[in-house]
């Protein structure tokens, strides 16, 4: 069984407020990240599938996943406001609740770019900063 990660990167910008707190809590919660104007960040993505090697000595066509991630994340997140632009109405659009969009997304289109029981979503891991980092397993969502 093999593991394959395809890194991805999009630029997007969001602020950090829940719409049902006070301006003084979100101050409190999120600090510059609660900026009125919002702010951007360089995501990095990281897409993990797994699966037994098939007839081309592959696990994974990296073609097919790369339209997979291009259809369903880089195409509605990149240059994005995730806020406004996106379907964050009800969630904070923190790196935790946009790791697990993109899982929903990618598991709910998953079966029509791979049709058969290989390969499967294992996990994605996205970058906000080098230091903030963020991972979700796919079984978890």
């Amino acid at each position: 069984m093999f593991r394959v990660t395809r890194r991805y990167e999009f630029a997007a910008s969001h602020r950090l407020h829940a719409a049902q707190l006070g301006e003084e809590e979100n101050q409190r919660l999120y600090g510059k990240c609660n900026n009125p104007y919002g702010h951007g960040h360089n995501y990095v993505v990281e897409v993990s599938v797994r699966g037994p090697l098939d007839e081309t000595g592959r696990a994974v066509d990296p073609q097919l996943l790369d339209g997979l991630v291009a259809r369903q994340v880089l195409e509605r997140f990149r240059h994005r406001n995730l806020n406004e632009d996106v379907n964050f109405a009800s969630v904070v659009p923190t790196s935790e609740n946009l790791a697990a969009e993109i899982c929903r997304r990618l598991k709910r289109n998953w079966s029509a770019a791979f049709p058969g029981a290989w390969p499967r979503l294992e996990k994605i891991r996205i970058a906000e900063t080098p230091r903030n980092i963020f991972e979700i397993r796919a079984d978890e969502t």
